[in-house]
């Protein structure tokens, strides 16, 4: 069996679906449909689930797990990420990335000066932006993931050459001697 650093999040379950024990499931997966292909899945824990879609419901699908009769047993499972084994998902082309590849690491400017690094990849519709944590930003700065911003992702290396949009990094640099004035 794979270690859980071996697994893709590919899904999360949104509670019960109808009260026979079917849930309500949204797929991450570039086909939706391809979920249940990659059974078994696993949630957080490591309980093993196999997946039947069932039927298409609206923002998902309707789904049997193995082992779950009764709603209420699927109400306790909102919420659960599902995860499948790294080796049952296609390879990627060379120019896209499993979010979970791109968590935690660094990322530097064009210059090889450190900015922080991926904390979260977001999408909320129009394309995936990576969420940069560190000490030289005020919070985090949001940076649109594409081949212009971030020309480079080395995953080997375990780092990303950004080259952010002009004005972005003046608006998430933290100001000079902000920690020790008082205004």
């Amino acid at each position: 069996m794979s270690g859980r650093e071996d697994r893709i999040v590919v899904g999360v379950i949104a509670g019960a679906f109808g009260v026979k024990g079917e849930i309500r499931l949204k797929s991450f997966c570039a086909t939706p449909e391809d979920i249940a292909t990659y059974s078994p899945l696993f949630t957080e824990q490591g309980t093993e689930y196999t997946v039947k879609i069932t039927r298409s419901v609206k923002n998902g699908f309707a789904a049997r797990l193995s082992g779950i009769r009764f709603k209420d047993e699927a109400d306790a499972l909102r919420g659960e990420k599902l995860f499948a084994d790294r080796d049952l998902l296609p390879v990627l082309p060379d120019d896209e990335f499993y979010h979970t590849d791109l968590m935690g690491l660094e990322v530097l400017d064009t210059g090889g000066t450190l900015l922080g690094k991926v904390a979260a990849v977001q999408n909320h519709g129009a394309g995936d932006i990576l969420e940069i944590r560190g000490a030289a930003l005020k919070g985090s700065l949001l940076l649109p993931f594409t081949k212009d911003a971030v020309p480079t992702v080395d995953l080997s290396a375990g780092r990303i050459i950004a080259d952010p949009p002009d004005g972005l990094m003046d608006a998430g640099k933290a100001p000079k001697g902000s920690e020790t004035e008082n205004t």
